[in-house]
């Protein structure tokens, strides 16, 4: 009859150390409130004015009574902080196993696409007992991507790739939000997270979501992007005066004019297609056309899809000679990195 829930059902392990952390600080919280009012109040009542109490002798100061008072709540409050940083610092870092799954916010949806192709609009499939790591960006203003019975909830950025995991215990249908105003329709942003059982998950995959055509997974989309921007002509199988192979570039350090070093991840390998005088390489020229506004978020992350699963053939590419940043020969207009659809 009184179905009051004080917090939203339990779905994923991030969900259940959560709850237990904020019970924990609100038992404390609620402890300590109680415990100094009705000193206040006993004190207040006592020791008011007209009263019979006997106000000799009083004390000015006891040093244990103040060391106590000050030490317990100040050992608690550490105890509290080093969990709480724990827990933080563990949502923070996804186990290598975690499923890869792309999200795109938009005015105003959720667009998401799994490893192998399966796109989806403000949806999210998901296999119960499996670790899934969103990698996601904005296409416009502000996001806030927000699991209530998961507990998560991460701001989706323009121009900066952001990162949320968790595993779900519990098959069922779960709310998505967004939690960041960012528009007319902003209530209208959300969606619903089905997790499923690790073989019917697999069987909606291959089924291709539910979809007649088969799709295709992101690394083929940014082939796709990369051969037809021609982006080889500059980096091909072998180094040339255009570019060096951009084959195992991806998680290198890339060595940069000035003797600076920059890893060659995600967020980098974005920039040196947006901008990509930002960070040129040691060696090259930097005359590598803006790509900005020619290409779609979506399109980005293909592209760097592609460019994560090359792997050097032969020998080990030589550091910092395959950067998206590294350019051209003078006078060239092909991409040396990347290109736009």
């Amino acid at each position: 009859m009184w179905n009051l829930p004080l917090v939203p059902e339990q779905a994923s392990d991030y969900a259940k150390q959560y709850d237990l952390l904020f019970y924990a600080t609100t038992g404390l919280t609620i402890f300590f409130t109680v415990a100094v009012s009705a000193v206040v109040l006993f004190f207040v009542l006592k020791y008011r004015k007209g009263s019979t109490a006997n106000r000799a002798g009083a004390v000015e100061g006891h040093l244990g009574v103040e060391l106590v008072w000050t030490g317990i709540p100040l050992l608690l409050g550490l105890a509290m902080f080093v969990w709480a940083a724990k827990l933080y610092a563990d949502s923070r870092i996804p186990p290598d196993n975690a499923l890869d799954i792309t999200v795109i916010g938009k005015q105003w949806m959720w667009h998401i696409q799994h490893p192998n192709g399966v796109r989806e609009n403000n949806e999210l499939h998901v296999p119960a007992g499996q670790p899934i790591k969103l990698t996601m960006i904005s296409q416009d203003v502000i996001h806030s991507f927000f699991l209530p019975q998961f507990r998560v909830k991460q701001d989706v950025l323009p121009g900066r790739y952001t990162h949320l995991w968790f595993t779900p215990t519990k098959p069922g249908k779960y709310h998505l939000f967004c939690a960041e105003y960012c528009g007319m329709q902003h209530s209208e942003m959300g969606g619903y997270v089905y997790v499923m059982e690790p073989k019917e998950y697999q069987e909606w995959l291959a089924a291709g979501g539910e979809r007649r055509a088969l799709p295709r997974t992101p690394e083929q989309a940014g082939k796709q992007v990369f051969e037809q921007m021609a982006c080889g002509q500059c980096h091909g199988d072998v180094k040339s005066e255009r570019g060096m192979p951009l084959a195992g570039t991806y998680g290198r350090m890339v060595r940069l004019k000035g003797g600076k070093s920059v890893k060659a991840d995600e967020a980098y390998l974005r920039e040196s297609l947006l901008d990509p005088n930002a960070k040129v390489v040691d060696g090259y020229w930097p005359i590598m056309p803006s790509y900005k506004g020619q290409l779609t978020e979506e399109q980005i992350l293909h592209l760097i899809a592609y460019l994560k699963s090359l792997r050097a053939a032969g020998e080990p590419a030589m550091e910092g000679a395959s950067s998206a940043a590294g350019s051209q020969a003078p006078g060239a207009r092909t991409p040396a990195a990347a290109g736009g659809e």
